[in-house]
């Protein structure tokens, strides 16, 4: 892409950073060359490697954001930045600033509010075995919960709108942001898209920050809880038939003794069946009740989504039209 003129939009690249010193120079100078008319902002996250200082003299603009964690980042650059268009990416080194371009033209001319660089060669490293297995299975989960939009929903390599961005809530704090951000654009049936990309290796020296069983349960627990938020009759719905089943595990046998003898010798039994099979209309009660209220918390976000203004039909001619009325001046 050339340099930005009068009615072109607004580019932003996002970069969120811990300890990536021995890479975020280049990563910064790729975007630079591919992207000469974005700016790039740098968040370094409480990094001890001299990180900040590398991607400053590389020409980046750099935050740094206290709070730990990557959530925690974006929701910072979120809130921070004013663009048009946003691209995100790692600053390890395994995006190829190379296919900025293509997921910014994608972004456009699909009129997508956030296009998704799916990993083609994710498990191609050796050191990434130990992911590879949850990946799948979550992406898997993922599906099956809410929806076929993606198959790559722990890409950090993302193009977003100003819509997609400005009503992104982002309450996750860690690795699980990429997670709600899927799920956010699944729920308000946002235009999205994805695009294959190669995935690079880490350069020596370079770890990953992924654990694979702690950040694994944070996620898993993120699903739990997008999902009593977006879809709660599903999760109360599940919950309370299981509850159900073991109230009639206990039930049952009670029941058998009573009709071949007219007797309730398990009185305790009884008891505890009965309080769990109230139990499970309860968790059913709650699950129509709050479906109600996520539908309605759906609609107000929708809402505010549609009342942003859209960069690609408007943003770019009213720059243009400013410009022009500054050359008749």
């Amino acid at each position: 892409m050339t340099d930005a003129g009068p009615g072109s939009p607004q580019i932003a690249v996002l970069i969120p950073c811990y300890n990536e010193a021995g890479t975020i120079a280049a990563v910064v100078r790729g975007f630079r060359a591919a992207l000469p008319q974005a700016r790039i902002h740098v968040y370094d996250n409480n990094s001890t490697d001299g990180t900040a200082l590398q991607a400053m003299l590389a020409g980046a603009a750099v935050t740094r954001e206290r709070r730990q964690g990557k959530g925690n980042v974006v929701r910072r650059m979120f809130a921070d930045i004013e663009a048009d268009i946003y691209l995100m990416a790692d600053g390890d080194g395994t995006y190829s600033p190379d296919d900025a371009e293509d997921l910014i033209r994608t972004l456009m001319t699909e009129g997508a509010d956030m296009v998704v660089g799916t990993r083609r060669n994710v498990h191609a490293d050796a050191g990434r075995n130990g992911h590879a297995f949850g990946n799948r299975l979550f992406n898997q989960l993922y599906r099956g919960i809410f929806g076929s939009e993606f198959t790559d929903i722990f890409s950090g390599y993302r193009a977003f709108s100003r819509r997609f961005v400005k009503s992104f809530p982002a309450i996750s704090a860690g690795f699980e942001i990429e997670t709600e951000m899927s799920v956010h654009a699944s729920r308000l049936k946002l235009p999205v898209s994805e695009l294959e990309l190669d995935y690079g290796r880490r350069p020596e020296g370079s770890h990953s920050k992924l654990s694979t069983f702690r950040d694994g349960a944070k996620i898993l627990w993120m699903f739990a809880m997008l999902m009593k938020e977006t879809r709660p009759f599903a999760f109360f719905g599940a919950l309370g038939t299981a509850v159900m089943a073991a109230s009639l595990v206990f039930m049952t046998p009670v029941l058998i003794e009573f009709f071949e003898t007219g007797l309730v010798p398990r009185m305790p039994t009884w008891v505890l069946s009965l309080a769990l099979m109230m139990i499970a209309f309860i968790l059913y009660a709650a699950g129509v009740i709050l479906d109600s209220v996520a539908r309605a918390r759906a609609e107000l976000l929708r809402l505010h989504y549609v009342n942003l203004p859209a960069a690609r039909a408007g943003v770019s001619e009213a720059r243009a039209a400013a410009a022009q009325a500054d050359r008749a001046a």
